[in-house]
């Protein structure tokens, strides 16, 4: 099974720009690649996002899992690979940076209901479900060194147990807490943990960052038996589906297939022989699952196969390729 290269550069102009940068590592600097990045930024579909993202930070949050969630769309943009000198993304980090919580993780407004251990009242404040993925998208937008940022990522690693990370949330939101036993690891947190830590070059091998690894892995081995904070690994984890949003397949595959160091584990392996048994005979991916929010986009069908589904899938394989081969 082959890579369908031609395939991928016939798409929109975010996959094309990734095709050329992550599969055929096409220079920054090389005009071609630096055509497919300015379409990109030109998209009607991108500007669309970052419109929504310069409202940041929307309504309040109801569902960490909804992918309405303007902190989803801020990865996406993130994981596309748009900077902080791109065109209105100044706006965007400024309004993020402005609700920092005391400790350093960034804030949303959340409205917690009392009979689920909060206030009910609207409160900026932070999860250990969403601050990771902020600090991600700060990361990768290239502020890995922003005082601010770092405070951020050091503070949230550092809430790592001996299991991973577990439910956690700012004290402004009282006594709230997943749906779980307090002493297991929430499988999501744990998962934007590592989104984030990946984002970090110094921070990739860190002891946090094998742990949390672990903790995913184990999970997965144990998947018929194991289901803490109700985080299943079963039919509906399997199915293909992106953007990254919440714990599924290709989520889990595509952080953990940034540390080197995992991708011989033959855990990790079975699960990317279950992602590539999904390909048709052209190499391509289908989505199994979609989130209704992206309808309109190339991954928000599930009748063809989707460009962009297939770059993302082909990243992890060549990630785990070119380390085997190394």
């Amino acid at each position: 099974m082959n890579i369908p290269i031609d395939w991928l550069l016939e798409g929109e102009p975010w996959v094309v720009y990734r095709t050329r940068l992550d599969l055929l590592g096409e220079s920054e600097t090389s005009s071609s690649l630096m055509k497919a990045r300015q379409a990109m930024l030109e998209s009607a579909d991108v500007k669309s996002v970052l419109t929504e993202l310069m409202e940041w930070p929307g309504t309040v949050i109801s569902s960490h899992k909804s992918a309405g969630q303007l902190f989803h769309k801020l990865t996406f943009i993130a994981d596309l690979g748009l900077k902080a000198e791109d065109p209105g993304m100044d706006r965007i980090i400024s309004r993020i940076l402005n609700h920092q919580a005391e400790e350093g993780p960034f804030q949303l407004p959340v409205n917690i209901p009392t009979h689920f251990g909060g206030n009910n009242q609207d409160t900026w404040a932070w999860a250990l479900c969403d601050a990771p993925l902020t600090t991600y998208a700060l990361a990768k937008f290239g502020l890995q060194d922003d005082p601010a940022v770092c405070q951020s990522i050091i503070y949230l690693m550092n809430l790592v147990r001996d299991n991973g990370w577990p439910c956690t949330v700012s004290k402004d939101l009282g006594k709230f807490r997943g749906p779980g036993r307090k002493e297991d690891p929430c499988p999501f947190a744990t998962l934007a943990m590592l989104k984030a830590l990946s984002a970090f070059d110094d921070l990739r091998e860190i002891p946090a960052a094998h742990t949390g690894v672990e903790t995913l892995l184990h999970l997965w081995q144990e998947s018929q038996t194991r289901h803490p904070y109700i985080f299943y690994m079963g039919t509906d984890f399997r199915k293909l589906k992106v953007p990254f949003v919440w714990y599924d397949l290709m989520h889990v595959l595509d952080v953990q297939s940034n540390f080197p160091w995992v991708l011989t584990d033959p855990r990790l392996l079975e699960m990317v022989d279950l992602m590539k048994s999904k390909a048709d005979e052209q190499g391509r991916f289908t989505l199994e699952s979609i989130w209704t929010v992206w309808k309109g986009w190339d991954f928000g069908q599930k009748k063809v196969p989707s460009r962009w589904l297939t770059f993302m899938a082909w990243r992890i394989i060549k990630r785990v390729e070119s380390h085997s081969s190394a």
